[in-house]
């Protein structure tokens, strides 16, 4: 028998798996334009759901994501057992209260449910109030019954402080957060400790930067065959001060993660989960692909310990800090 998974309880309605697994990867997937079989596709989720990874978070961009989990969930005898997590990323510009509702039927039909269990919503410009305005459509919503809980994803600390203010009951906030990237730690983690808003943090393992993989590697040039997330976080890794002192950083988690027999994922997943504010940290899977079930749940193997935090802070402190707040990349 494994280890237990931790949860961790987004809201009176809705308790989430410590570790997420991430449906982006789904999109890259299908980069070169043929859908996968959601049926098929679907069966891969299942060993994740059997260790005890039951939460999966996907968005209306991401590809078949949204289809593929809700074929999945709907062919299961006990289907609350699975939360699915999505998101609605709204064309840029202003969007109405039908245009809002809409994203939201497309979504439950496309999770074949009657109710979205957390639907998260991204804003492209603050600058123009209409984000909010979505936000009080969703709350609407939520009123009615079709939403159950409502998150934000790639919010900044400000706007974040708004939509609470306004009375949005926003029950988390997914951003970008790392032993690299930190943005999240300071300001927004105390917000959301105000608020009991949970942080659903991304990007833990950067893209696969963060895993024993890459100690003591030379720096990789990026082709056309790198996914968007390698691209993205190498980019996190050039402004944090270059591939030199990641190879630092990749050591220290290496040193950490031998202590406690286990990967530099690991660690760099449970540093992040031992976090104020965080509920959940989000790992990428790439169904039939590759599988990491019995990797992640070694993330409940282990505890950090003060030495190990404070060696993991040591070599932070040689980095440079990731730019502006929370969403700006």
């Amino acid at each position: 028998m494994g280890p237990k998974i931790e949860t961790c309880q987004l809201s009176p309605t809705l308790r989430a798996s410590r570790v997420v697994n991430g449906l982006w990867q789904v999109a890259d997937m299908e980069r070169g334009g043929q859908n996968l079989d959601a049926s098929e596709t679907s069966k891969y989720m299942m060993p994740y759901l059997e260790a005890g990874f039951t939460t999966f978070d996907m968005a209306d961009h991401y590809g078949s994501a949204e289809i593929i989990a809700g074929t999945f969930k709907q062919g299961l005898q006990a289907p609350d057992t699975v939360q699915l997590l999505t998101k609605w990323v709204p064309r840029p510009g202003k969007n109405n209260k039908e245009e809002v509702r809409a994203a939201v039927i497309t979504a439950l039909n496309r999770l074949q449910s009657k109710k979205l269990d957390l639907l998260q919503f991204h804003a492209w410009n603050y600058a123009d109030p209409n984000w909010l305005d979505c936000l009080y459509w969703l709350q609407d919503l939520k009123e009615e019954g079709l939403v159950a809980n409502i998150g934000l994803t790639n919010f900044d600390t400000p706007h974040l402080r708004i939509a609470l203010s306004s009375g949005i009951e926003v029950v988390s906030n997914q951003v970008s957060y790392s032993v690299v990237d930190q943005r999240a730690g300071g300001a927004m983690a105390k917000l959301c400790g105000e608020h009991h808003v949970k942080l659903l943090a991304y990007g833990t393992v950067a893209g696969g930067f963060l895993t024993d993989k890459w100690l003591n590697k030379p720096e990789p040039k990026l082709d056309g065959q790198a996914t968007w997330s390698q691209m993205k976080y190498k980019r996190f890794i050039e402004e944090a001060g270059g591939w030199d002192k990641f190879q630092q950083v990749l050591s220290v988690l290496s040193n950490v993660a031998k202590r406690h027999n286990a990967s530099i994922a690991n660690v760099a997943s449970r540093y992040i989960l031992e976090q104020p504010a965080v509920g959940s940290v989000i790992i990428g899977v790439r169904l039939g692909r590759s599988e990491h079930v019995a990797d992640n749940a070694k993330l409940f193997q282990f505890h950090l310990t003060e030495g190990d935090k404070k060696d993991i802070r040591g070599v932070q402190a040689l980095l440079s800090a990731i730019h502006g707040d929370c969403g700006d990349e």
